[in-house]
């Protein structure tokens, strides 16, 4: 595997794969632009312009990628010429839509368009297809949501190196410094310890906890303080870890601690949970049935999981109403919270894979509540 994407026959089965699901759904073939669902099928990184590019997947016929001559460059780190994918390129004053039809076989044609694609981009290509393009998510969802062995491999890795983050996170948390101060330190971190960028960092003191997407602020941060630290971004080739844990500044109340320790249970009966067919929503209600038995149900207000790979929330979503069965190869948050508005917040949230015995996690960092010393010298 490359820094910048997997080998060819890894895209090679992934293209495979989603021409077989597009034939499944009675369609001509699919027409991808930029954006994530390119990114998986042949690890090009182009960007939405106003000039079309867009791999095109004929169910019958070879995969063709349209793009303007001024972007061929763009393709130099995707997988598109060792796939042998051919490339019809284009100039101002030519018509990429036209180009679409024609890998396409012709018009008019039902086909598919990720759902990225711009209206910019989608109304003429409507046009020149003779038919609205339906939505590609469908066709999809089933092959981004089951990982493959090396996207898997991909998700150990970027957890194993935000786990090595938050080992570093007690050194940042020091009283007087602001909860920027520790983000800063915190991003620096992440790409050092082998991440591309920093996609978020939440440092939630005090009660700023209780906000579960507060970012970070000027507040200084406090003895006694309970702290909410959230924090991922993506690792070669691209694929994000995301992992929560709490801190305290010096010892933390008896109250705190009970409740924390009632969290801690909530977070590990949802993980307990996953297991092939079992749905989504019973994963969700594994962890709110604790808090509910323990008076705290009203403070967990979201969902408690959403799917990960290239992007940091896709598909599945761990939340009430969604009846989907899991499969082995999802991969998801497990990351349940209780918040207490003007007070403090906590959140425990790990990254798992679903095998065949149960949950994987890809991060191992203690779920305990991290007491930081507040006498160091």
């Amino acid at each position: 595997m490359g820094s910048d994407r997997f080998d060819a026959e890894v895209y090679r089965r992934r293209i495979a794969a989603a021409t077989a699901a597009t034939a499944k759904a009675g369609l001509a073939g699919l027409v991808i632009s930029p954006g994530y669902d390119l990114r998986y099928l042949v690890g090009s990184r182009a960007q939405t312009f106003e000039r079309l590019s867009a791999l095109v997947l004929p169910v019958a016929g070879d995969p063709t990628i349209v793009v303007p001559r001024l972007e061929l460059a763009s393709l130099k780190q995707s997988a598109v010429a060792d796939l042998g994918v051919a490339v019809r390129d284009w100039v101002d004053g030519d018509d990429p839509y036209a180009l679409v039809a024609e890998a396409l076989g012709g018009a008019p044609v039902a086909a598919a368009v990720t759902d990225s694609m711009p209206a910019l981009h989608l109304l003429p290509l409507a046009d020149v297809l003779g038919t609205l393009p339906v939505l590609a998510t469908d066709v999809l969802r089933q092959l981004r949501m089951v990982k493959d062995a090396a996207e898997v491999d991909a998700l150990r890795k970027a957890g194993a190196a935000i786990d090595r983050v938050h080992a570093r996170v007690p050194e940042f948390l020091v009283p007087g410094r602001t909860e920027a101060d520790v983000a800063a330190d915190i991003a620096e971190a992440i790409v050092a310890e082998g991440h591309t960028e920093a996609a978020f960092v939440i440092v939630g003191s005090g009660p700023h906890g209780a906000d579960p997407h507060h970012e970070y602020s000027d507040r200084e941060i406090e003895v006694g303080d309970i702290v909410v630290v959230d924090i991922g971004g993506p690792y070669a080739p691209g694929y994000n870890s995301d992992s929560t844990r709490t801190y305290s500044i010096g010892e933390p109340s008896p109250e705190v601690a009970q409740q924390y320790s009632i969290l801690q249970r909530a977070q590990q009966a949802a993980v307990d949970s996953v297991r092939p067919g079992v749905t989504a929503e019973e994963v969700d209600a594994a962890a709110r049935d604790v808090l509910n038995e323990a008076g705290l149900g009203e403070y967990f207000v979201h969902r408690t999981g959403h799917g990960i790979g290239l992007s940091v929330h896709e598909e599945p979503y761990i939340v009430a109403g969604n009846d989907l069965p899991l499969q082995a190869g999802m991969a998801f948050s497990v990351e349940p919270g209780i918040y207490f508005p003007g007070r403090w917040g906590a959140r425990i949230e790990d990254i798992v894979v679903v095998a065949e015995d149960g949950a994987q996690s890809v991060n191992h960092r203690p779920h305990e509540l991290v007491v930081v010393p507040v006498n160091r010298d």
